[in-house]
């Protein structure tokens, strides 16, 4: 069995947070289920680690709970959080402090390819 969950958040559309809330509840149940875990937010999902924007992006409008609460919750359960290099030059980068480390391709490619690793791409 593997060690480590690598979810990676890349080509969800950000305007639609019904496809974004998904990976990060996977992820949270996983860390509650004490397994490694990590969201790697790259692409158009990088703009999810800038301040300000997860906090806008509601499920429904009716909503209190925003994404950022729910990347929140799952740094609560242990969830380790990374964005790719790449988005940060597009997107800026004043991330928020849920964010752990940034990093590049060959971060993405090496964990995918580790055996004790599992990656589920979204």
């Amino acid at each position: 069995m593997a060690d480590k969950l690598l979810v990676v958040i890349a080509n969800v559309d950000i305007t639609r947070p019904a496809e974004i809330l998904p990976p990060l509840l996977q992820a949270t149940v996983a860390a509650a289920m004490e397994y490694e875990v990590e969201v790697l937010f790259t692409g158009q999902a990088g703009q999810l680690a800038i301040k300000g924007e997860a906090d806008k992006l509601l499920l429904k409008e009716e909503d209190s709970k925003s994404v950022y609460d729910h990347i929140k919750q799952a740094r609560t359960a242990g969830v380790v959080f990374k964005v790719c290099t790449p988005a940060l030059q597009f997107w800026g980068d004043n991330i928020i402090p849920e964010i752990d480390e940034t990093v590049g391709g060959a971060y993405i490619i090496n964990e995918s390819m580790d055996d004790s690793v599992v990656t589920f791409t979204y």
